[in-house]
């Protein structure tokens, strides 16, 4: 037996990485599949998608009717407003280029919601391969396939399978990153606005491109910085930067509301705070949101913003300390402390949480660093269950406020 699995594991390794890659999120896929099917049959009249929805339902779900409202019908050059007289949910709050491209995909296949999941699916598939060529020089080969494993996996992988925007963002980020830790900056220039206007995190990328410039510079005896590539740093960052408003300034425009995209998204944030929410301030989600929480959890509010510092201390130490974080070197530390800054400032933590933390996907390169069996397979399956249940409530059961992917 041992023998036998021995020579399975020789000829799997001889099999060309793109083809074991593709094993592995096709099946992967399936599992998935499977999890709608089961959501599907728990599915009731109740529930967000009505009795035994069809897994079509699922892909042009919640916020994926609104990526098709932007490929049909455009942005509102007025906005919507509700009956207080506060700004309305509306397109502003989604970008063009997931909805324009699976709308063009969706001439050929049939459909803007086939079209939708050929885009997320080819994608995701294309980010796995990106994500094994960004770990593989920094956790070896093995730990960068079960990486990738544990990505194609996970809790939340139902996104490559719906018409849902993260799955072009990962892929278009993965290369981003990839092309800054081979030190090739000047495709920053065509990845950078791509990923942009795809959904937000531009803003995580600048301040990511800072802080790579100043490890750069201070590591120069190392690591030579050649003059060419200040600029090139410089210039990307300051590119990032400027995308990252750019939407503001387009729905300004478009619209004649200078602040138009920010009311937009505090739009959805009015439905969690009692009395709304008067304007935008940096950071202030977290803390609202803190209490929001351990209120609805039958603890004193006034813990939740405590509880959250110890959250931030615990996540600095981990991606500063932990020898299997420290493993996947400085750069996507840098991107994984860039993004959580940039989730702190302008995020107001519900249960789009979750989704909203897989641009930090690079970090199952620290989880797979382990080569214990038990290990690996543990998180196997850890990932399979919490895939299941977040199908399963929100496809499945979703009718409430914490059931919204």
């Amino acid at each position: 037996m041992a023998q036998l699995a021995l020579t399975a594991a020789r000829r799997w390794a001889r099999v060309p990485l793109p083809l074991r890659i593709a094993v592995v999120y096709l099946a992967a896929r399936a599992v998935t599949t499977v999890f709608f099917l089961d959501a599907a049959s728990v599915s009731t009249s109740l529930s967000r998608f009505g009795a035994d929805p069809g897994l079509g339902s699922f892909v042009v779900g919640w916020d994926a009717q609104w990526y098709w409202i932007v490929a049909d019908y455009g942005y509102p050059s007025t906005l919507p407003s509700t009956d207080a007289g506060t700004v309305a949910e509306n397109a502003w709050a989604f970008m063009p280029v997931f909805a324009y491209l699976a709308k063009a995909v969706g001439l050929l296949v049939g459909s803007w919601g086939a079209g939708a999941l050929v885009v997320s699916f080819a994608s995701g598939y294309a980010a796995c391969l990106v994500l094994h060529r960004l770990l593989r020089p920094r956790v070896g080969r093995s730990a960068a396939m079960w990486a990738v494993t544990f990505f194609a996996t996970g809790p939340l992988a139902a996104m490559f399978q719906v018409g849902y925007a993260e799955s072009l963002f990962l892929l278009l980020l993965f290369l981003a990153l990839d092309a800054v830790a081979r030190r090739r900056y000047a495709w920053l220039y065509l990845l950078v606005p791509v990923m942009a206007f795809t959904r937000p995190g531009a803003l995580a990328f600048a301040l990511y491109l800072a802080l790579h410039g100043i490890v750069r510079w201070v590591g120069r005896r190392s690591e030579p910085l050649r003059t060419v590539q200040v600029v090139h740093i410089v210039v990307a960052g300051l590119l990032s930067a400027a995308c990252g408003f750019a939407w503001q300034v387009i729905a300004a425009i478009a619209t004649g509301v200078p602040d138009a995209y920010l009311s937009t998204e505090l739009a959805w944030r009015r439905l969690w705070i009692i009395g709304g929410v008067d304007g935008f301030v940096p950071f202030e989600g977290w803390l609202q949101a803190s209490q929001f929480w351990f209120g609805v959890w039958g603890m004193p509010p006034d813990w939740g913003p405590v509880a959250l510092v110890l959250l931030v201390a615990v996540v600095g130490v981990t991606l500063l300390l932990v020898p299997a974080v420290r493993a996947l070197g400085a750069d996507l530390r840098l991107w994984s402390a860039s993004y959580l800054v940039y989730l702190l400032a302008v995020f107001f933590p519900q249960s789009s949480t979750f989704r909203l933390l897989l641009p930090l996907s690079p970090l199952w390169g620290a989880v797979a660093v382990p080569r214990l069996r038990w290990w690996r397979l543990g998180v196997l399956a850890a990932c399979l269950l919490g895939q299941w249940f977040w199908i399963h409530e929100m496809y499945g059961l979703g009718n409430t406020f914490w059931q919204v992917p």
